[in-house]
């Protein structure tokens, strides 16, 4: 009848519930982490965005940058996502070669010597497209948007 009495079940609970403290601070680490990724603008690795290794999946030969250059007037083609992120695709017209396959998101910019190129974009609205220094007509919000960029010479 005492109330005192030894219960094993007591440790258990003390375990339980130092494993409460600790999955909860691994959470705020990562989490913590992640926000000073996010916040830092360093974004993890993309397939979309780095130089693929030879023999990998995504194709994308023009580095990423995200800030416009006054050398950006004399290049072929200077792609920038000014809307939503957008699945985008250029590719050398003559050869048929992939130099960008797949989503850019928004404030990414491509640029681009090669030519003539073929460029498709699944939201045509959400691209600013520049040509030789010349920026093209928007293209209808939502709706797919095709470019063609043609040899200088």
């Amino acid at each position: 009848m005492g109330r005192h009495r030894s219960d094993p079940r007591g440790l258990a609970r003390i375990l339980i519930a130092a494993v409460a403290v600790v999955a909860a601070l691994t959470l705020l680490v990562v989490g913590g982490t992640a926000l000073v990724n996010a916040v830092s603008g360093d974004p993890d690795p993309d397939p979309t965005t780095v130089s693929p290794t030879p023999g990998e999946g995504g194709q994308n030969k023009a580095g990423p940058s995200r800030t416009p250059t006054s050398a950006s007037a004399v290049l072929p083609l200077v792609i920038t996502v000014t809307g939503p992120a957008t699945a985008v695709v250029v590719r050398v017209a003559d050869t048929g070669e992939v130099l960008t396959q797949g989503t850019l998101s928004t404030g990414d910019i491509r640029k681009y010597e090669e030519t003539p190129l073929q460029v498709v974009a699944t939201n045509g609205g959400s691209l600013r497209v520049v040509i030789y220094g010349r920026q093209q007509p928007a293209k209808p919000a939502g709706q797919r948007g095709q470019w063609f960029v043609a040899a200088r010479g």
